[in-house]
């Protein structure tokens, strides 16, 4: 029986620390943040996140996150998909390149198997 998705904002949701155990996808360090329902990349905030639960709410094994987040680079966003399915994670990743410049430039890609982290 197929379950419809169940998305949520994070002005809805405030995800618990107990629910998410630190992880590593490639380059990018995912935590809990300190008790606001925010997840930390390499320790920052993202500007953008976005919950959806994709076979139960609350079902924390197969849930899909998204964020977006500046770069130390002018007018490039890094664009990020946590996708974790039945316990095993990954995370896709797309530079996003802003303004007149960006539009010419090739896409750049990236996915990563997550780890857990102690």
């Amino acid at each position: 029986m197929l379950k419809a998705k169940h998305t949520i904002t994070m002005v809805l949701l405030i995800l618990s620390r107990s629910a998410f155990a630190d992880g590593q996808c490639g380059p990018f360090r995912l935590s809990a943040g300190p008790d606001d329902g925010w997840f930390r990349i390499n320790g920052a905030r993202p500007e953008t996140q976005h919950v959806t639960f994709l076979k139960e709410k609350d079902d924390y094994d197969n849930i899909k996150l998204e964020w977006m987040m500046a770069t130390n680079q002018p007018n490039v966003w890094v664009g990020l998909e946590y996708i974790k399915r039945n316990g095993k994670a990954i995370l896709n990743a797309e530079w996003i390149r802003a303004g007149v410049t960006g539009v010419d430039q090739p896409r750049r890609l990236a996915t990563y198997d997550c780890v857990r982290v102690k």
